[in-house]
């Protein structure tokens, strides 16, 4: 019987082929749909490690096991294959829309060194040493941002995060570099969506222009004191950028990719000291996202002549 959150059995046909095989060195791999859904627990429930369930197995093997596949890029690649295996039955739909959420940081996920263990010659600094770990200071207290490029339907398709105090704008460019999908076949990843819905913390001639020379359209508005400042210009100001009203109002999907993914406490409120251990939960959780998505079939080619 499936507990709540685990990994269902369509789920788990879709992604175990894809999962490392034991390749008969050591002790034998704890079985891998158990010790995934003892990381989903975690997830889930925001608890520490040691309090994981019995039922999923040691706590140690369980976090062993996540780290391990973050550190080589599993997590990274099982989202990435799902995403392929969607593109190539024409599922995912390449209007995308970006934007950013901060989340808290608990207390306990500072404190992280870097490069190991600080000495009299070598004394870390702890501001420097917050932002690398992604962790910003703000008049909450510590703080993550989560940058999110999602598909038409909702589903994340590249996630970056920050320091809470980054401005959206200055890591668009670091999204769309992350916004890749690889084809079945031969030809390069897909990069390029048909349009990318932003709100006006995006609205920027640099940005526009970006995306211009991409053959990508831009749905992002314009802000009130740029186009005071265009009108204020008269014809050097030049003309007002396109702006697709009745695109614009599909904006909420990222809204709505945002509030599925802080269902997962450990995503909404950040425990984990290294970033990359939290960007590993949000690509396992993403990975979740697109498996909890029907299935679609292959589309009929057209046979009109």
């Amino acid at each position: 019987m499936v507990g709540r959150g685990e990994l269902t059995d369509v789920a788990w046909e879709r992604i175990a082929p894809l999962l490392p095989g034991v390749d008969g060195r050591g002790r034998p791999w704890r079985d891998h749909r158990q010790v995934i859904n003892g990381v989903l627990w975690r997830l889930r429930t925001g608890a520490p490690w040691r309090d994981l369930p019995e039922r999923y197995g040691p706590w140690r093997t369980a976090y062993e096991r996540f780290a391990r596949w973050e550190a080589d890029g599993t997590w990274a690649r099982l989202l990435e294959q799902v995403q392929v295996r969607d593109d190539s039955v024409e599922a995912v739909e390449w209007t995308v829309s970006v934007d950013s959420t901060i989340n808290r940081a608990h207390q306990h996920a500072a404190g992280a060194r870097k490069g190991g263990a600080p000495t009299e010659d070598k004394l870390e600094d702890p501001v420097r040493a917050s932002a690398g770990q992604a962790l910003g200071r703000s008049r909450g207290g510590l703080t993550t941002k989560i940058h999110l490029a999602c598909d038409g339907r909702g589903l994340p398709l590249a996630v970056v995060v920050t320091p809470g105090n980054v401005n959206d704008s200055t890591v668009f460019y670091t999204v769309m570099d992350e916004l890749r999908v690889p084809r079945t076949g031969a030809g390069r990843p897909r990069r390029r969506p048909d349009a990318v819905i932003a709100d006006k913390a995006y609205s920027s001639r640099a940005i526009r222009q970006v995306l211009r020379r991409r053959g990508i359209q831009a749905v992002i508005p314009e802000r009130a004191d740029q186009k005071a400042n265009r009108l204020r210009r008269g014809t050097r100001g030049g003309r007002p950028p396109t702006f697709d009203r009745e695109l614009y109002k599909t904006r909420n999907v990222v809204e709505r990719c945002f509030a599925r993914l802080k269902q997962f406490r450990a995503i909404a409120t950040r425990f984990d000291k290294l970033a990359a251990r939290y960007h590993a939960g949000l690509h396992l959780v993403s990975l979740i996202l697109w498996l909890r998505e029907p299935v679609t079939q292959p589309r009929r080619a057209s046979t009109a002549g």
